[in-house]
């Protein structure tokens, strides 16, 4: 039997893949510069493609860089689910995002930098690890294991906030060490949200789950 794709998969899976290249050569460029005025041209050297193929995919520049931002963050949240999955403490949960943070600035710099540049105006946008982190705040609080009197939303802007700040660490002073650092923000936030000074410090400090 013949394996080959009808021709209108193989049309969709062609147009995926010059989709994903120019989303690939933006994201690039966020991370290397945070310039967006690069070319169209430019853009689609880049991502090896015809100067025409852009506007099959985007009506803009601005379009474009805005889709690989949320692409970056939403391979950030999941990066988090599939190396989080099965715990159920929403104070861990945060407490091992921190950490996490901190040492995917070595593993996955790209995506990093994306975050470093443009996080700021993301972390309301209800995707990627935001929507996460929304989630696991309005957990904590509903069950009491946060007894913050902060609105969920106030408490991720601090959040966002100290993260980014985490981030910006890493590679603006890269001899500091990262997971010590993100171990004492980690706790400082979860006593702000409300844990008891001794709890905060040792959830803070709990085994992250091995990588799959």
């Amino acid at each position: 039997m013949s394996t080959s794709a009808p021709p209108g998969n193989r049309f969709e899976r062609r147009r995926a893949e010059t989709r994903g290249a120019l989303v690939r050569a933006a994201r690039q460029i966020l991370a290397e510069s945070g310039d967006t005025s690069a070319s169209i041209q430019t853009i689609a050297e880049r991502a090896d493609v015809g100067f025409g193929s852009f506007y099959n995919h985007f009506d803009s520049k601005a379009e474009l860089f805005e889709t690989a931002v949320i692409d970056a963050f939403e391979e950030f949240g999941q990066a988090f689910d599939e190396r989080l999955t099965g715990i159920d403490d929403p104070a861990e949960l945060l407490a091992a995002g921190f950490r996490l943070s901190a040492r995917m600035a070595d593993s996955h710099p790209e995506l990093m930098q994306v975050l470093r540049r443009r996080g700021l105006g993301h972390i309301h946008s209800g995707n990627g690890l935001a929507r996460r982190a929304l989630r696991d705040l309005q957990v904590g609080i509903a069950s009491g294991r946060f007894t913050t009197t902060l609105d969920p939303v106030v408490a991720l802007t601090a959040l966002g906030g100290t993260l980014l700040s985490l981030v910006e660490l890493r590679f603006a002073r890269p001899e500091v060490d990262g997971d010590e650092a993100a171990v004492n923000l980690a706790e400082m936030v979860l006593r702000m949200l409300g844990l008891p000074a001794d709890d905060a410090h040792e959830v803070a400090r709990r085994p992250l789950p091995d990588a799959a």
